[in-house]
């Protein structure tokens, strides 16, 4: 890791102009191994070839023109998106990277690049999108991009990781520095062949960067292309139900929440028969067709998945990590958002949010949208539990005819959570109106999971 560092600090140092320290001699690396691609599946060589299709009135039509039909219809499903081609990567990149730089700017203000030990410049400034804290995880784009692409030809099976995970907090990016990072990948791989590995993984992360910041209908155009080529190159069933899976997403965020159940179904279907229901990719798959279940109102069915899921996460990925949070926040909201949640539903909502929270605060870090998500849900379950609470007292347990729980202000719910439990729950409100102090004005709109 040092090494590494010391390469890249010196890389920038000569960019600058300035003067590079003198090198260790490295020990010798063994080359990484090479990667051996899937072949693709042909037509066996004693299998007849199709019958032409017939025309509609009836006559047979040409096989050559049936073949050359069939070679335009493939070259426009597979045909690379205009926002995808080198003409346009450097330009988009630089967009990004601006706001990126701009999002982060009093995060970072005053802060050095961990990599290049650099400060931000008109050139360009400093990010941080990850769970570090203090001056961890501070860096320039370029600085994270060069980081993975050395760690990748390191060792590419698990130098990948860079492009997505903080060196440092070992989480992943989110927001707008994991969209600078998705160009910044695309950038570096787009001109190696149409069946490279890293190409392929590449526009894989292009479409998740997208998606984090809001930008689907650009992240439906780059995985509808790369599913495409996958499914002509003869891509693995593991790769082609990932990128299903992330297809049904970006639905999902474009409204089309049918057409993304009927996804996320089957590849969930597909992950068990294949990965087995322990496997990570597998409580993944569950927790997005969880999530459209809760978002198309099917509530009961989502209870129903996630109480079969929370405990395999809980027993292989432990409380801490970021999925099993993610899994804990929805099933409390489709505990208490159900019409027919009771008071002991509201209360145990509340409770699973209340610990979730006070774990994502710790361990991604009060920027993290997961983190934000569950204190915005928090807020609404404590003021529904307090205004039901009152209804039972005034009305009795069945509460006044039509009831609906408003929405309380910030300081009612403080109110309410103090007067809601003992001592230790009002430190925790306490803990948790400095941390909503901290993050005000933090964006706070659902986000779905990738895969």
């Amino acid at each position: 890791m040092n090494a590494l560092l010391r390469r890249l600090h010196a890389e920038r140092r000569a960019r600058q102009g300035l003067p590079v320290p003198p090198a260790e001699a490295p020990a010798p690396v063994e080359p990484p191994s090479p990667v051996v691609e899937a072949p693709a599946q042909d037509v066996a060589p004693d299998e007849p070839p199709p019958a032409p299709a017939d025309a509609d009135d009836g006559s047979v039509r040409d096989p050559d023109a049936v073949v050359v039909e069939q070679l335009v219809d493939d070259a426009e499903l597979v045909a690379v998106p205009p926002l995808m081609r080198p003409d346009q990567a450097e330009r988009r990149y630089d967009e990004a990277v601006a706001v990126a730089v701009e999002k982060c700017a009093a995060d970072t203000a005053g802060q050095r690049c961990y990599i290049c030990y650099g400060e931000g410049d008109e050139d360009e400034g400093l990010v941080r999108g990850c769970a570090c804290r203090g001056e961890n995880g501070v860096a320039h784009v370029s600085c994270l991009a060069r980081a993975a692409q050395v760690a990748v030809e390191l060792d590419a099976f698990t130098g990948w990781a860079r492009w997505i995970t903080c060196g440092q907090c070992k989480q992943r990016y989110h927001g707008v520095v994991s969209c600078a990072l998705g160009w910044a990948c695309w950038k570096t791989y787009l001109g190696r062949p149409e069946t490279d590995w890293a190409r392929l993984h590449a526009m894989t992360e292009l479409g998740h960067g997208l998606s984090g910041v809001g930008h689907n209908e650009d992240a439906l155009s780059v995985r509808e292309a790369e599913l495409s080529m996958r499914r002509r190159l003869g891509d693995p069933e593991d790769n082609i139900l990932a990128v299903q899976g992330n297809l049904a997403v970006t639905y999902n965020q474009l409204g089309r929440r049918e057409e993304a159940l009927r996804i996320e179904q089957d590849v969930y279907t597909g992950r068990l028969n294949l990965n087995g229901e322990e496997h990570e990719v597998t409580l993944w798959a569950a927790s997005n067709y969880a999530t459209s279940l809760k978002d198309l109102k099917r509530f009961e069915e989502a209870r129903a998945l996630l109480r079969r899921t929370i405990p395999v996460a809980r027993r292989v990925l432990g409380e801490n990590h970021e999925l099993m949070l993610r899994m804990r926040w929805m099933y409390a909201v489709a505990l208490y958002e159900g019409p027919a949640a009771t008071l002991g539903d509201l209360r145990e909502a509340a409770e699973t949010l209340e610990d979730a929270g006070r774990i994502a605060l710790r361990v991604l870090g009060c920027a993290h949208p997961t983190t934000s998500l569950i204190e915005k849900n928090l807020r609404r379950t404590l003021a529904d539990y307090t205004t039901q609470l009152y209804a039972v007292e005034v009305y009795g347990q069945g509460g006044p005819p039509n009831f609906t729980a408003p929405i309380f202000t910030a300081q009612e719910i403080d109110a309410a959570r103090a007067k809601w439990g003992g001592g230790r729950r009002r430190r925790r409100a306490q803990e948790a109106a400095v941390a909503r102090d901290h993050r005000a004005g933090a964006g706070s709109e659902r986000v779905r999971t990738t895969t």
